[in-house]
């Protein structure tokens, strides 16, 4: 069950039993997002705590954390979902003969050869989620 603040004094403390000191602005738009489920964007130089931040929100309130760490070459497959092609050959060699294709179409496009990647884990998870997006900076937009 995830924890619910109180107050801005209550996500203070409660990111300092973490190890995380937080100032009244952080523990504010902690607390603000929660409040009204929207997300955080935390910018600024290496080495001030924003990946311990998330890390630390998902330790206080028991959310899982799903991190997607981004870097040159990402693109939609890595950070979505790909399918397992594999596994879906596999399953289309071992009923060629016993099924109709429509069959087999709507089985190897079910969510049993999905492989999940950490969006669609997060928009998709039925527990508490922190979702890191990590060195969003290093991604190449495409023109």
């Amino acid at each position: 069950m995830e924890k619910r603040f109180e107050s801005v004094q209550s996500v203070r403390d409660g990111l300092k039993s973490v190890n995380y000191l937080a100032d009244d602005g952080i523990a504010g738009v902690v607390f603000l997002a929660q409040r009204l489920g929207k997300p955080i964007l935390v910018e600024g130089p290496a080495g001030t705590g924003k990946t311990q931040l998330a890390k630390s929100v998902a330790d206080l309130t028991g959310a899982r954390l799903i991190r997607l760490q981004c870097y040159e070459g990402l693109d939609e497959s890595k950070a979505l979902y790909e399918w397992n092609y594999k596994k879906q050959l596999l399953r289309i060699q071992a009923d060629k003969n016993s099924d109709s294709w429509s069959e087999v179409h709507d089985d190897i496009f079910s969510d049993e050869f999905l492989l999940t990647r950490p969006l669609l884990e997060a928009i998709s998870a039925a527990d508490p989620v922190v979702l890191l997006i990590d060195e969003v900076d290093r991604v190449e937009v495409e023109t």
